[in-house]
């Protein structure tokens, strides 16, 4: 996720300004919610492009990397001793598929990933917390270092992490997490 402008209120007749940085410091999210108790396990990657990579990976294979690390921590969030079989629906992106994805897989059976069929956004549940997120987190708000950026996702998803009922509203859930388990 990288700082996003959107539109904003101010004076008549004065433009509302918004600084910008020739800085292209990128933090990915990945995140996944448990649909029936709006749970949220998340994981930050924070990349800076200035500085040249000493670990000579393509932007991909660390990606791969880290999907597979957030992986292992849904894994420990969802173990196999209560939870039978864990289903992560996933879209086409290229970091989903890979070495590193695949170990975590075979390290965590339980866990299957489900691939959505390409451009079908709408059917992943998670993209449905992004834009709140955003919104909540970094529109209009320009960070001075990777890691203002980094605390602002961190206290944006802690913030939907306190609030599962909410997260259920945004993802359209009909139950609530006391109706699930008297079901």
């Amino acid at each position: 996720m990288v700082p996003t402008l959107t539109a904003a209120l101010g004076l008549k007749g004065e433009r509302p300004l918004s600084g910008t940085r020739d800085c292209k410091d990128v933090v990915h999210t990945f995140a996944s919610v448990n649909t029936v108790t709006g749970e949220i396990t998340s994981r930050l990657y924070g990349s800076r492009t200035r500085t040249r990579r000493k670990d000579g990976l393509s932007k991909t294979k660390r990606m791969q990397v880290a999907f597979a690390h957030h992986l292992l921590d849904v894994a420990r969030t969802y173990p196999a001793d209560v939870y039978a079989a864990v289903v992560i629906i996933i879209d086409n992106a290229p970091w989903h598929r890979g070495r590193p994805v695949d170990w975590a897989l075979q390290r965590y059976p339980h866990q299957t990933l489900y691939r959505l069929p390409s451009y079908s956004p709408q059917l992943q549940s998670i993209e449905r917390l992004w834009r709140p997120l955003r919104q909540f987190a970094t529109h209009n708000v320009l960070f001075d270092e990777l890691t203002q950026l980094l605390h602002a996702l961190r206290s944006g998803l802690g913030y939907f992490r306190a609030r599962p009922q909410a997260v259920l509203r945004l993802l359209g859930s009909r139950r609530s997490p006391s109706q699930s388990a008297e079901a």
